[in-house]
């Protein structure tokens, strides 16, 4: 009888985990900035270590576990990558407009960022 409580319990959080994962996808493609967006992407990979986690207990398969581990460490790896490009682009984007504040064309920057080099 407990067993199908526990079964029913675990079925249940990933049901629920799986909404919160389409509504964080909601969030990924519509969010107001680019920050939120990688949020949502970094809340979507651990709710998805917690799904295959949830997944393994349920099928009592103990190789799930090592899944998870390198899902983690891929999705660590991605949220970097895109945490760099997104600092990436938002300084290219600082200096674009201080140059047009000062004036500068922007082919001189690019010399003087050349030459400074």
């Amino acid at each position: 009888m407990y067993e199908m409580i526990y079964h029913g319990f675990l079925l249940a959080c990933m049901i629920v985990i799986g909404g919160l994962i389409i509504l964080c996808l909601i969030r990924a493609v519509l969010g107001p900035r680019l920050a939120d967006r990688i949020v949502a992407i970094n809340m979507i990979g651990t709710m998805t270590i917690v799904e295959i986690a949830i997944l393994a207990l349920y099928m009592r398969e103990s190789y799930l576990f090592d899944v998870c581990l390198i899902y983690a460490m891929i999705s660590f790896l991605a949220v970097v990558v895109l945490t760099k490009i997104y600092e990436g682009a938002y300084q290219e984007r600082k200096l674009k407009s201080q140059s047009l504040k000062k004036g500068e064309p922007e082919a001189d920057r690019k010399e003087q960022k050349e030459e400074g080099q």
